[in-house]
């Protein structure tokens, strides 16, 4: 197939036409190229300069202290935990003691002596103290979970806005 003189200074004219294009745009996505490397590169600064330090001092002035207060809470409430289970572990052993002492079994056998046989013959399932002591730690594992939940969650009455007082209402006097 031959072409006019006329349609190849045409066809060459366009062509020279899309590679100038193209050259264009090759600038213009190296330039956007470099505008995004820099606009990362100041988002970067910017990050470090303005937005760590107001997140670390939120961090320190919100959540620190209420953090710091239940870590606080739970370990008093651990604490008294810890005591309250010990008193009532000592106490429920000391019974144990005292009723396997031999000088109260007399005592007691010279008042009742069926009251000795019923206590030495329970030798069945899990006791009384058991039972308490089992109770006991499911209470206070209950109240320092309560104790947890009061502290994290969120109190809509404690965050009211400062609002300046509303002017008192005019009356018109007669």
């Amino acid at each position: 197939m031959s072409l006019t003189r006329k349609r190849k200074k045409e066809l060459r004219k366009l062509r020279s036409s899309a590679e100038e294009l193209w050259g264009n745009q090759q600038t213009v996505l190296e330039h956007a190229n470099y505008v995004a490397r820099e606009a990362s590169r100041q988002l970067g600064h910017l990050t470090r300069e303005e937005f760590v330090p107001r997140a670390r001092a939120g961090y320190e002035s919100y959540v620190r202290p209420g953090v710091d207060q239940a870590r606080d809470f739970a370990r008093a409430a651990g604490s008294s935990a810890e005591r309250g289970l010990g008193n009532a572990l000592g106490s429920v052993l000391a019974i144990g003691d005292i009723a396997n002492d031999a000088r109260v079994r007399r005592a007691v056998e010279r008042v009742s002596p069926r009251a000795v046989a019923v206590v030495e013959k329970k030798k069945g399932g899990p006791g009384f103290g058991v039972v308490l002591l089992v109770g006991a730690a499911v209470a206070v594992a209950a109240g320092v979970g309560y104790a947890v939940w009061q502290t994290f969650r969120a109190d809509d009455e404690l965050w009211v806005a400062d609002d300046e007082p509303a002017p008192a209402p005019s009356t018109p006097e007669a």
